[in-house]
């Protein structure tokens, strides 16, 4: 085994004279750390064997002090741990990693760059280093990273050097007495040793608020100890000054003169705290919060790239000091935990989108935000345009779309316009590479630094790995921000979906994938990964399936940061003069409201439109499952009926639609989905049945001032809570759902 390669990269060699180890040395060895660092501690150095002394009493020490080791290696040895197992499943593997040529490059044009601030004297640096646990550097502390006005440049060696700075304030991978303040968030973060407690406690999935922070129009709770307080020393905590001064740069171009108390800074401090977050009030681009949306936008992605650029400067850094070490001292350079500083694959960010339009946007102004130094090129630009945007090039693509739209016109909203007017294409992946110099588009996902992909996209790779054994999808073992944005939309796509690719998040990986295997942090090894996971999950509204992904499936240790909103309601856009009375049904659990609500519907509900003469009957339901229950009731009682759903043939709504307005029809069900897509406009409704409310809240008016009847039925139970406060308003919702009376009416 001593003789197998352990997959280093760069600048990393086996030792030549290292003899192999036998079965018991390996499982001590693996016992006291890697390649017993605590062993070197506890056994003194054995005494040197002079030149003079005679053949014999040489090899009866010899023979005494093997004797001794073996003892002491049967006393200390212990069953192979989950981390002993994948260490020597990874070793076994005899996979040489060769990555691209130009990478090399890249990489080794890039140690050198970092190395070039170094202190001289490698020698006297290699023997400390060589100490178990010694710190990775002396002298100052110097200015930290991370603080806008200080002495660093932007040239690339400059600031990978700052990360060493961060590193002195660490020893053994935990930040010292006074490092908090110093170093940057991104460290505090990863170099964070969890205990047995806080695992147990997160295992538990129990989150207790302690703390409100009002906000602009909105309220910020959250756990653990509350940072917002002190937002003005923390909005650029741990931010490159090459990011800042850029995106400072883009912000003044815009017009704008208060970037500290900018929204996009509000919310990247938030992103910057490594917490998870969620955020269920925002205003999207297409119901007119572009200005909002954006913020939100370059705030994250702003964090994504300080992120990969923080992950690649220590890596590189690393990398540096390594290649100046001897070779006789690199292996027990390797033992210390300030090396640790990558995962089982190279992706770090997920971003999840709905769309390909909303993927340009993210991506596009994601390469907008990239300083000019690291992306002096673009690879795969003009394929990424023709993709995913409108095929047209950067410098004609606003023109255009200006004069797209005026010369469009469309019975559509306006909304409806601005979120299906590009690419509606739901099934895309895209990885995105930093090099030192260019952006590559299009990139090998283990290579890349960033996945954008849909929901779809991810979860088909995830069925193609699951059927086929040469297929995997270890790229996401690693992932440790993940963004799902426009979450509302997903929803009326298919949130599953999401749910599966969470939980297929930060797994042990199948292969290798040419990991130096020595460097890979010990919680991933530990299995702790989902604990260091930021996510962070972006929608106009909220609803169960999103509040139990936040509360069930995102554990980050940091904590949680969730918005608190309260909402006016939107019944003042109902502009015609409808009583729209509202009757609540009880229901006990909320696994018992999708039967009680049927029940309702069954005897008070349908008794009153069976016997009834008038046809023109509309039945709006939210849920998929809840059509087809309905659907097949209205069949076996022979009722008059048409369907409108988001399944339904091109040819069968327009018949349908022709026999509801003809009143050949009487009863016409339509799906909260088929009105997403579509937005029908349904003549020769006189009367409105709301069999479910709508997630999105703008539905609601749209379906009503449809009606050319004088009433609107509304069903509705305590476990509809979230849905009523966004139409009639927070607080006249706690009264319907508190209240001993039944029935309300609203004109």
């Amino acid at each position: 085994m001593g003789n197998q390669r352990f997959g280093r990269k760069r600048g990393m060699k086996r030792r030549v004279e290292q003899k192999p180890f036998t079965k018991n040395q390996n499982m001590m060895k693996k016992k006291n750390g890697r390649f017993g660092r605590e062993e070197k501690l506890n056994r003194s150095p054995s005494p040197s064997v002079s030149d003079d002394s005679g053949e014999e009493n040489s090899e009866i020490e010899e023979v005494e002090a093997q004797k001794e080791q073996e003892e002491e290696e049967v006393l200390n040895y212990k069953e192979p741990t989950m981390y002993d197992s994948l260490l020597e499943s990874l070793r076994t593997k005899r996979e040489e990693y060769n990555s691209d040529s130009e990478e090399n490059e890249d990489d080794v044009e890039q140690a050198h760059g970092a190395s070039g601030d170094e202190n001289e004297g490698s020698d006297s640096e290699a023997s400390r280093l060589s100490e178990p646990g010694a710190s990775l550097n002396g002298g100052g502390l110097g200015n930290p990273v991370g603080q806008v006005g200080g002495t660093e440049t932007d040239d690339d060696d400059s600031e990978a050097s700052g990360s060493d700075e961060e590193q002195e304030l660490r020893v053994n991978g935990q930040p010292t007495k006074g490092a908090c303040a110093s170093t940057s968030s991104f460290h505090s973060h990863l170099d964070h040793k969890l205990s047995k407690e806080e695992v147990d406690m997160l295992q538990k999935k129990k989150w207790t608020c302690k703390w409100v922070v009002a906000m602009s129009n909105c309220k910020w709770r959250g756990t653990g100890e509350c940072f917002l307080k002190e937002l003005d020393g923390f909005l650029f905590h741990g931010l490159k000054p090459a990011l800042y001064k850029h995106w400072l740069g883009i912000y003044e171009k815009s017009g704008g003169s208060d970037f500290a108390s900018s929204k996009q800074i509000l919310f990247f401090s938030l992103c910057n705290s490594y917490r998870d977050i969620l955020h269920h009030n925002k205003k999207p681009f297409y119901l007119k919060g572009l200005e909002e949306d954006s913020s939100t936008m370059d705030a994250y992605v702003m964090h994504s790239l300080n992120h990969i650029f923080r992950t690649r400067d220590l890596v590189k850094k690393n990398e540096a000091k390594i290649t100046k070490l001897p070779e006789s001292v690199k292996a027990d350079t390797l033992t210390n935990e300030a090396f640790l500083d990558r995962g089982f694959t190279r992706p770090k960010v997920l971003i999840i989108l709905p769309l390909a339009s909303v993927a340009f946007r993210v991506v596009k102004r994601l390469i907008d935000l990239t300083p000019p130094k690291y992306k002096s090129n673009v690879e795969e630009r003009e394929r990424f345009y023709r993709e995913f945007g409108a095929g047209v090039s950067k410098d004609r693509e606003d023109e255009d779309a200006v004069e797209s739209s005026e010369s469009k016109k469309s019975s559509k909203p306006s909304d409806f316009q601005a979120l299906f007017g590009g690419n509606n294409n739901d099934h895309f992946m895209l990885g995105i590479k930093f090099t030192r110099r260019s952006i590559k588009l299009y990139g090998d996902f283990y290579s890349s630094d960033m996945i954008v992909a849909s929901p779809l996209g991810l979860i088909t790779k995830i069925g193609e790995a699951e059927m086929f054994k040469e297929k995997n999808v270890d790229y996401l073992s690693s992932i440790e921000v993940l963004i799902v944005d426009h979450a509302d939309v997903i929803l009326m796509q298919n949130w599953s979906h999401v749910n599966t690719i969470v939980e297929q998040l930060n797994r042990i990986p199948c292969e290798q994938h040419g990991t130096d295997i020595m460097r890979i942090r010990q919680w991933y090894l530990d299995g702790q990964a989902p604990f260091y996971r930021q996510s962070i999950i972006l929608s106009s509204h909220i609803n169960p399936d999103i509040n139990g992904l936040f509360n069930h499936h995102c554990l980050n240790h940091e904590g949680k940061v969730k918005l608190a909103s309260e909402y006016k309601g939107v019944l003042p856009k109902v502009v015609l003069q409808i009583r729209q009375i509202y009757e609540r049904f009880d229901a006990k659990t909320a696994e018992d409201a999708d039967d009680a609500r049927f029940d309702y519907f069954t005897k008070k509900v349908f008794p009153k439109i069976k016997d009834s003469i008038q046809g023109g009957i509309m039945l709006f339901i939210s849920s998929y499952f809840e059509f087809i229950r309905v659907r097949n009731f209205l069949k076996s009682q022979e009722a008059s009926c048409c369907l409108l759903g988001e399944y339904t043939e091109q040819s069968d709504i327009s018949r349908a639609r022709v026999w509801f307005f003809n009143g050949t029809k009487k009863i016409m069900l339509y799906t909260e989905r088929a009105h997403f897509y579509h937005r029908y406009k349904i003549r020769g409704m006189q009367n409105l049945i709301i069999y479910s409310l709508p997630e999105r809240k703008e539905f609601y008016p749209e379906v009503v001032n449809m009606l050319q009847g004088s009433a609107c039925t509304v069903l509705f139970s305590r476990f509809d809570q979230l849905r009523l406060e966004r139409i009639v308003g927070t607080a006249a919702a706690k009264r319907m759902i508190t209240s001993d009376k039944g029935v309300f009416v609203f004109c």
